[in-house]
């Protein structure tokens, strides 16, 4: 029995395979997925059955809800859920070009790029610049510095070994200018920045939303267009270029994508670390190693993965309503031990 399914347009052209194992575990994924947006628009400082919240969202319930559900916990939870898929993406995209498990938009630059853009920005122009300018400001520095590794890399090309070890080179010296800039800075700016830096998606609204949801509805399909090129770049350079890829064009527009993917993320989320180390892993557990199997799941997961989170950090601790980065965190950085400690040897 084929463990595939064939799907062709009408006129024959297009055709493609899916796995039934990817069909099973995406309808899982949704299903679990489903079951988190209803739990957690209905627990909170006030909860709601979450019959409630179903009929609310089918069209049929009263009024009673309304503002706690649309104003107040649904922004949050579905931008929770386009910064954790945009992550996850990146976060794969990383790793299959870097061929490290270790790779992330974190620990290679990107994300501390952004981070200090956004420290820049609140340090020294929160006062005379509105607020709504600080995304740009994230996605730009996620970019200069994307750009300023891969310059530093280039030598007759990019080889994902100096890309990776350049990036975590540049992560540690964002890491340093941040730090640099808090300590410059005042107390108001300082207390915005680490709130900020933290990671979370408090106070979400449906602007945020909007703003977000074209990075992610253009980038992800995007990366699924090059799934074939990634696979072969797994298989190595030389690999690849013999089967007619051009390596060093497809390389750079998908790490290009996965810039896009984490500075938005990191732009309207803050620095919510791990995310892209953790779901692309628990992916390949799920669908094995395809690329283009692996975009739709690691979305999924990654998506969960900070909703989830945020659904913690706003209940587990009433009154408080903590960053939903600090959990992430609890859970990605021993993770991160632990994959440092399996390839230690490798």
């Amino acid at each position: 029995m084929s463990k595939y399914i064939t799907l062709r347009s009408r006129s024959g052209n297009i055709s493609f395979l899916v796995e039934k194992r990817l069909i099973v575990v995406l309808v899982a994924l949704i299903m679990l997925l489903t079951a988190f947006l209803v739990a957690g628009l209905s627990v909170g400082s006030t909860v709601i059955p979450p019959i409630e919240v179903i009929k609310h969202s089918l069209g049929t319930g009263n009024d009673e809800y309304t503002y706690i559900i649309d104003t107040l916990r649904l922004p949050r939870m579905l931008l929770a859920l386009l910064v954790g898929a945009a992550l996850g993406v990146s976060g794969l995209i990383l790793q299959g070009m870097v061929r490290n498990p270790l790779g992330s938009p974190d620990i290679i630059g990107v994300t501390g790029g952004a981070t200090l853009a956004a420290v820049i920005f609140i340090t020294y122009f929160a006062g005379t610049v509105s607020m709504d300018w600080l995304p740009w400001a994230a996605i730009a520095g996620a970019a200069c510095i994307s750009v300023l590794i891969y310059l530093l890399a280039w030598k007759k090309g990019v080889t994902p070994i100096r890309l990776v070890l350049i990036g975590i080179g540049m992560a540690a010296a964002m890491s340093a200018m941040t730090t640099l800039m808090l300590v410059l800075g005042d107390t108001v700016s300082i207390t915005q920045a680490y709130l900020w830096m933290t990671g979370s998606v408090y106070g979400a609204n449906w602007d945020e939303i909007l703003a977000m949801l074209p990075w992610v509805l253009i980038c992800i399909p995007l990366t699924l267009f090059f799934a074939r090129t990634a696979n072969a770049q797994e298989m190595g350079d030389q690999v690849a270029a013999g089967l007619g890829v051009s390596v060093q064009l497809h390389r750079f527009v998908l790490l290009f994508i996965s810039v896009a993917l984490a500075g938005s993320a990191v732009a309207y989320a803050g620095g919510i670390g791990f995310v892209g180390l953790l779901a692309p892993h628990i992916s390949r557990k799920l669908v094995g190693r395809s690329f283009g199997s692996l975009v739709p799941v690691s979305a999924l997961i990654g998506g969960m993965i900070v909703l989830l989170a945020d659904i913690v950090a706003r209940t587990a601790f009433l009154p408080l309503d903590l960053p939903a980065g600090v959990f992430v965190s609890g859970i990605g950085a021993p993770f991160f031990i632990y994959l440092l400690f399996r390839n230690r040897d490798q």
